[in-house]
């Protein structure tokens, strides 16, 4: 699965390609690895990511209720990893929280991820 690292000083955030060993650093110190949020609760109706393949491509919606999409509260960007590759869509505020991923036919979606600048990673709950 994708798995992505922060630095607490600066914020940057890198995503792994292939795992080797060894820490990521930033700005002199250890990155902390986000670890994507699936859990029940009041915040997961914005943040969990909603995902509807059709006809090629993967509709992923930020929460049952749309995810605010203001200047300081909002979706970075969306995620998608497939048995092939990956894919990002970055968003900015005053956006919906909604994008489309365009996959080959016999692509398989493994792992659907949001991050909020507020409160981290969350990750789609797939069949």
């Amino acid at each position: 699965m994708a798995k992505f690292y922060r630095c607490k000083e600066c914020g940057n955030i890198v995503g792994l390609v292939n795992e080797g060993g060894g820490t990521l650093t930033c700005c002199g110190s250890a990155m902390e690895e986000l670890i994507p949020n699936t859990q029940e609760g009041v915040a997961t109706e914005k943040h969990i990511p909603l995902v509807h393949e059709e006809n090629g491509k993967v509709y992923v919606q930020v929460g049952a209720v749309l995810h605010p999409m203001v200047e300081d509260h909002y979706i970075e960007w969306v995620y998608l990893l497939t048995d092939q590759g990956a894919q990002r869509k970055i968003l900015k505020p005053g956006m919906e929280p909604k994008v489309v991923f365009q996959i080959a036919e016999n692509e398989v979606v493994l792992e659907v991820l949001a991050y909020c600048n507020k409160h981290g990673l969350w990750a789609a709950k797939l069949d």
